[in-house]
């Protein structure tokens, strides 16, 4: 990830914002597909691999790493491109896990934002977590130039972006500030907060590193990694809905 002063900072998918939610929905009957950008197997961030994200508890950490490590895709894993030539018609819903890894290749990816929009047209459910919501900006007409403009600039114009107005949440400029606090004196390019309210979307923050999610009609936002599992439970809700 690229950041000011010309550093850079590796990163992934964080493991609990990926592996609980996703135990949850395949333990409540739903069979995952996963896809990156390329088709790429994803990344974890090392930094994830902590048992503060699992309640301190090691074991349980272990079990979600082992769960990760068995899903079918995770190392076959689809590109954007195949899961859309081979339609979208079939999936009840998508999932998009943080780590800062969603700034690089997906908020200014417009396959992602097709994908987006035929869930959004469809009124079926997306979630995302932490810095997950940020794909949500592919969903508009001009991705690469807002992500441009946001880098540049620091603001930037949203162009038909579907979600304007929606209620959500994402990871808070408060709790980025301690993230870059890690950074050796380097900063986001922009915050993903900053980017989120100048497209139009209505923010709604909690307490720093206290669940948060946000549900408005089919999207539903998690703030940050200890958002994993209330995120999960109001997913299952809306796709057991739809049956």
């Amino acid at each position: 990830m690229q950041l000011t002063n010309g550093k850079t900072e590796p990163t992934g998918y964080y493991l609990n914002e990926f592996g609980v939610p996703a135990k949850a929905l395949v333990e409540a009957g739903y069979h995952l597909v996963l896809a990156t950008p390329k088709g790429n197997a994803p990344s974890v961030d090392k930094k994830s691999v902590v048992p503060q994200y699992f309640g301190q508890d090691e074991a349980y950490m272990q079990t979600i790493e082992n769960f990760v490590a068995s899903l079918d895709g995770i190392n076959d894993t689809l590109s954007l491109s195949e899961v859309i030539d081979a339609g979208l018609e079939d999936y009840k819903g998508v999932f998009i896990p943080g780590g800062h890894a969603p700034l690089i290749d997906l908020a200014n990816n417009p396959e992602v934002g097709q994908i987006l929009k035929h869930f959004h047209a469809s009124e079926k459910p997306t979630a995302a977590i932490c810095h997950g919501p940020i794909a949500l900006l592919s969903a508009q007409d001009e991705p690469q130039a807002y992500n441009i403009a946001m880098k540049t600039q620091g603001s930037a114009n949203a162009n038909n972006w579907i979600y304007a107005d929606y209620k959500m949440t994402i990871f808070s400029e408060a709790e980025e500030e301690v993230f870059e606090s890690s950074l050796e004196n380097a900063k986001l390019l922009y915050y993903p907060s900053d980017a989120m309210a100048t497209a139009g979307g209505d923010m709604k923050y909690s307490k720093m590193w206290t669940p948060n999610v946000v549900v408005d009609r089919e999207l539903i936002t998690g703030q940050n990694p200890f958002s994993d599992k209330l995120l999960a439970e109001k997913l299952i809700e809306q796709l057991d809905e739809q049956d």
